[in-house]
């Protein structure tokens, strides 16, 4: 199995300006993420970025591909990338975020594999179980029901599925273990980039602002497994930076 992983970072950031330039224990947090993609098996890693700073703090440890500044998503970034490489349809391209220092190379490697080990799927994403009442309920935890053939039904930020006995009257018993958290790593075919591109925002897309169900409002068969390896959470505010500065401050 061959594939491409793509790490899309914009400078911009409502949260978190510059930051996949923050500092963690002596490295930019973009540099972070794309050393953990090269200890994953893909063929090459790539950066996309439309600002030269991110380009700078890479100083060619991966190849750069300057991408157009008014992308609306990560999945349109990608579709630049794949166009400019000239990529073969049949290629397939993992998205990790630009946030997330400390991605497992093995769940890399797990999503691709995944998707190439199932070819009525256009796209590969992973979850991992909710065991936490207040993850469950927390609208910034993307929750996604799927299959039995591990095939996704839905994404919601609300908490489905719902527990209409246990959640009665502001219920919360999650005991039952029916819940499992969406994981923001996917791996496309290129065709499916290209076609994505040319269809329009989807009402559940908007409604819930979430971009894979785009797809889905368009039938696309989006493959789902647990992740093999514990995911750490990515850096979404200053808070988070912190704690992770806090935690690899005694490495290089």
């Amino acid at each position: 199995m061959s594939f491409y992983v793509v790490v899309p970072a914009r400078y911009a950031s409502t949260r978190l300006p510059g930051k996949p330039l923050a500092d963690i224990a002596g490295k930019p947090m973009v540099v972070r993420v794309a050393e953990r993609c090269q200890q994953s098996e893909a063929g090459q890693v790539y950066v996309a970025t439309d600002d030269n700073r991110i380009a700078d703090a890479l100083d060619g440890q991966v190849p750069v591909v300057m991408t157009r500044e008014d992308h609306p998503s990560g999945t349109d970034r990608l579709q630049e990338v794949a166009a400019k490489l000239e990529l073969a349809d049949d290629d397939i391209i993992v998205n990790v975020q630009g946030d997330e220092p400390l991605i497992p190379p093995s769940v890399i490697n797990q999503v691709a594999a995944n998707l190439a080990a199932n070819p009525a799927c256009q796209m590969a994403t992973l979850c991992e179980p909710i065991e936490d009442a207040d993850h469950l309920f927390n609208p910034n935890v993307v929750k996604v029901v799927f299959d039995d053939d591990g095939r996704a039904l839905y994404f919601s930020r609300a908490p489905i599925p719902w527990d209409r006995d246990a959640f009665a009257d502001g219920g919360r018993d999650i005991s039952a273990g029916q819940w499992w958290r969406h994981i923001g790593i996917y791996a496309y075919r290129v065709s499916f980039l290209h076609q994505y591109v040319q269809w329009p925002p989807a009402t559940l897309e908007q409604l819930e602002s979430l971009e894979q169900l785009r797809a889905m409002a368009n039938g696309v068969a989006i493959h789902l497994a647990p992740a093999i390896e514990a995911v750490p959470g990515g850096v979404d505010t200053q808070a988070d930076l912190e704690r992770l500065r806090a935690q690899l401050g005694g490495r290089g």
